[in-house]
This record gives structure tokens, C-alpha cells and sequence, in this order.
């Protein structure tokens, strides 16, 4: 068997193939100038090993030259074909990433613009002075020039018609959704800050009784005193109020009232004839002060409601009811300006969020402590009294309709003990009263720190006021 020696041409198909990757890899630095791939065999004829392989298959250098040149020819052919193939596939992938590359360079282009036209609405709503300038002005009415927002037509950059992002939740400061609650229910001074809170409170009250005072023989047939009585009283309370933050969970508040009442009544009893007297009677004077400490027993956190403890004392400043005179008959011939006892009152408030609400309630003790007042009331002697106790209780809600006006529903209701009195020899009992109301509040913030309150208590019980109306704004900050 004779050896075969590699003919020369192998050496020509070598660095055939050498040239060959050569041209078709280029450098890296090339591949990102320019990603599609050209050719270069039409400038390099020496690649092309068909003439090559044919001289030698003539020369004889290889047994049964014909059939390997056309082998080598079919080789070469196929190797072509899936050259050109992927060749193609190239071109189609460097097309699709320059059109990726443009959309990246659009979408990068949108981002910065719609990034500049949030910046501009965002230092546009958060300016006071705009605010001021286009609040209930409507659309399109604002008063002197403002920045002018994008719209259809314009030339400013447009929204984006899809939202972008996530927005996170608003952070509504509990203030705002409970400033219409009744007093006392709402959130504690921050600490450090005083405000003083002057309040303005109108009470009406009327009632019509009819009492008899002697023995009925027969339904219809009485023997004794009818006496009937129409009374009207108005109640004028102004009150300055102090309230400081101890500490970011305990207030204290100061009380001081004072007030101005008008009572008119009439009183008509019938015995061998009419008798009618009417009573006028005015009064003026400082009321009962009071000082009250409230504690946060824990802090907000998400739905769960927020537990306020209170404890107020009242003192005996005002005139009371045995401080004032009185005629022959046991007939008061002034008006008393306080409860004339002192008296304690602990208690518990909640505050529970439930966006867009605040549900409030608590429930309270007014302990009155008694006191020996031996003091003769006409022709009888007034020994020790003890006034009623008191158990209270409220429900409702707050609702704060935009940050600047929120409004408040409840009920109010209070049961009062007998109260005990010795007069002379005897110890007389009344009756137990139940006080109840439905309370409406409304608030309305003028600037970030001050508020103005309006509240409204009507009475659904036979003892209770028929109206009450309070009107309240603090002022104040951080000292």
C-alpha cells in the first residue's frame, strides 16, 4: 500500500479556511460599529478552493480524483448555503435589535419628559399661593395668572394616557378627619404646644308641666291646687380654654366659663280662681372651672382603634343653686351659675379609622361629692345633700369630606341618679332623669393650623335641652 503524502493544496484549504474566519468574525470594536456581516470572498479569490482541488484531482495527486473534487465541490456548496442561511438570520437579528435600540431611545426620551411635567404639577399643587388663587374658582376661573396646566392642544408635554406606576396610599393626618367630633374626642396635643381655645355656647330649654296637688274622689272630680308652669330658659356660655401637650401621649386643660342666663316663667294655678305670676329673672357670673388630664394609652396603627383616657375635676367656683336668694314662699329669686359641688369624672374614649371614617365613642362617670349645706330655703332647713351621679355614653363618626371640611354624627346619652336632700326632719329622693341627643358637627380648616368648629346637639328626651349650639376655634402652636 502506498503512502499518500498531503498534496500542496491542503495547505491552501488551510489557509483558505484560516482567511475564512477571519473575515467572517471581525473584531469586537467592528461588531458594535457595524452588527451586520458582509462577505469578503468576492474580494479574496484565493478562498475559493474549488479551482485548487479540480488541478489537483487533474494532476492525479489524489486516487479517484474526479469523484473527490465533486465531493469537495458539494461540500463547499452546502457549507455556502448554510453560510448565506446564517448570514440572513444575522441580518434579521441585527435589524430587530436596532428597532429595540430605537424604542429604548423613545421610551428613555418619554420617561424624562413625563418626569418633567410630574415635577411641574407637583410644585404647582403643592404651592400655597396657587391654592389659595384657584380654590372654588371652578375650572378654568382662577384669578390672575398661574401656571398653565397641559391639555388637548397644547404645547406642554401631555400625560400619559396609561397610569405609570404604582401611587402610594395618602398619608390624611387623623386631625383632619376628626376636627368636627364633639370635644373631647378628638386626637391629644402634640407635646410642647399650647392652644387656647375660646368657645361660644347658646343652650335653650323650655319645658311645660302640669301638676296637681290634692286627692281625686272620682275620675274627673279633683279637690286641691292645679297648677300649671311654662318655662323658657336661654343659657349664654363663653369659655376659655387651655390646652398644653405634656408629652406626645398626655394633655392637660384648663376650663375657665363664664355665664349669662335669661329664664322666663309662668306659672298659672287654679284654685276658687286663677292665679297667674310670671317670673322673670337674669343672672350673670363665673361658672365652674375645671381641669382635666387625657392619656393615650397606644398609638395609631393602621385599622385599629386608639384609647384615650380622661379624668376632669370640676370645682363649686360658680354661684350654686343654695347660693343664690329666695323668697317666703321657697321661690328663687336669682339664677345660679354652677352646680355649687365639686365633682370627678373618669373616663374612656376610642378614636377607630375606617377610611374614609373615624368612629368615636366613649363612656364616662360623674361622681358629685356631697356636702352638708344647712341652710334654711324659706321656712326649711336644707341638711346634707347629695347630688345624682351621672353614667354617659356617646357614639359616632367623622367624616372628612375634602381636607379642609369634615362634619360629625352622634348620640349622646345620660342617665342621672336621684339626688338625696335632708330637709328638716326628712330625707326626700327625685326621680332619675335621662338626658339624650343627637350631635351634628361641622369643621372647616382655614389655614394648616386654624380650625373652626360648629356643633349643634339637639335633645330627643323630655329633660333635655331643647337646642344647644357651640362654636369653637383654637389657637396656638409650638411654644
Amino acid at each position: 500500500m502506498t503512502g499518500l503524502s498531503p498534496p500542496p493544496v491542503l495547505r491552501h484549504v488551510g489557509v483558505a479556511a484560516v482567511g475564512l474566519s477571519a473575515v467572517m468574525m471581525p473584531s469586537q470594536a467592528e461588531a458594535h460599529e457595524a452588527p451586520a456581516l458582509e462577505c469578503q470572498c468576492e474580494t479574496l479569490p484565493f478562498l475559493d478552493t474549488l479551482p485548487t482541488w479540480n488541478a489537483a484531482a487533474a494532476q492525479g495527486g489524489i486516487a479517484g480524483g474526479a469523484p473527490a473534487a465533486a465531493d469537495v465541490q458539494s461540500e463547499i456548496e452546502v457549507q455556502r448555503r448554510i453560510i448565506a442561511e446564517q448570514r440572513a438570520l444575522i441580518d434579521q437579528q441585527n435589524a430587530m435589535l436596532v428597532e429595540q435600540r430605537e424604542h429604548i431611545v423613545k421610551m428613555q426620551g418619554q420617561l424624562i419628559t413625563q418626569q418633567a411635567q410630574i415635577d411641574r404639577l407637583s410644585s404647582f399643587a403643592l404651592a400655597e399661593a396657587p391654592l389659595d388663587l384657584f380654590r372654588g374658582t371652578g375650572m378654568g376661573q382662577g384669578v390672575g395668572p398661574g401656571p398653565a396646566l397641559p391639555g388637548p392642544g397644547s404645547d406642554t408635554v401631555a400625560l400619559p394616557d396609561a397610569p405609570v406606576g404604582e401611587a402610594p396610599p395618602p398619608e390624611e393626618p387623623p386631625q383632619q378627619r376628626v376636627a368636627a367630633v364633639p370635644e373631647g374626642q378628638g386626637v391629644l396635643t402634640r407635646a410642647g404646644e399650647l392652644f387656647f381655645e375660646p368657645s361660644f355656647e347658646y343652650t335653650r330649654s323650655s319645658t311645660n308641666r302640669l301638676v296637681f296637688r290634692g286627692i281625686e274622689l272620682i275620675p274627673g272630680i279633683q279637690i286641691g291646687l292645679i297648677e300649671a308652669t311654662d318655662a323658657d330658659r336661654d343659657t349664654l356660655v363663653g369659655t376659655a380654654s387651655f390646652r398644653y401637650g405634656l408629652s406626645d401621649q398626655l394633655e392637660a386643660e384648663v376650663r375657665l366659663p363664664y355665664l349669662y342666663r335669661n329664664d322666663r316663667i309662668e306659672v298659672v294655678q287654679q284654685r276658687d280662681e286663677s292665679i297667674v305670676r310670671s317670673i322673670a329673672l337674669r343672672g350673670d357670673g363665673i361658672g365652674d372651672a375645671e381641669f382635666s388630664l387625657r392619656y393615650q394609652f397606644n398609638r395609631p396603627v393602621g385599622q385599629k382603634p386608639i384609647f384615650v383616657g380622661s379624668l376632669r375635676v370640676k370645682s363649686d367656683t360658680g354661684k350654686g343653686p343654695f347660693d343664690i336668694g329666695y323668697d317666703e314662699f321657697g321661690v328663687a329669686t336669682g339664677l345660679a351659675t354652677g352646680s355649687g359641688f365639686w365633682a370627678v369624672q373618669p373616663g374612656l374614649n376610642f378614636l377607630m379609622p375606617s377610611d374614609p371614617a373615624v368612629i368615636y365613642g366613649g363612656a364616662a362617670y360623674l361622681y358629685h361629692i356631697p356636702r352638708d349645706v344647712n341652710k334654711m330655703v324659706g321656712d326649711v332647713l336644707i341638711g346634707r345633700v347629695d347630688p345624682g351621679d351621672a353614667v354617659s355614653a356617646n357614639i359616632g363618626f367623622g367624616f372628612a369630606l375634602n381636607p379642609r371640611f369634615s362634619f360629625s354624627l352622634g348620640y349622646r346619652h345620660n342617665y342621672i341618679f336621684p339626688t338625696k336632700t335632708e330637709v328638716g326632719d326628712t330625707r326626700q329622693k327625685s326621680n332619675y332623669i335621662h338626658v339624650g341627643s343627637l350631635n351634628f358637627g361641622m369643621s372647616y380648616r382655614l389655614t394648616q393650623r386654624d380650625v373652626i368648629n360648629l356643633g349643634f346637639e339637639i335633645g330627643v328626651t323630655e329633660d333635655a335641652p331643647d337646642v344647644s349650639i357651640t362654636l369653637r376655634m383654637p389657637f396656638g402652636g409650638k411654644l
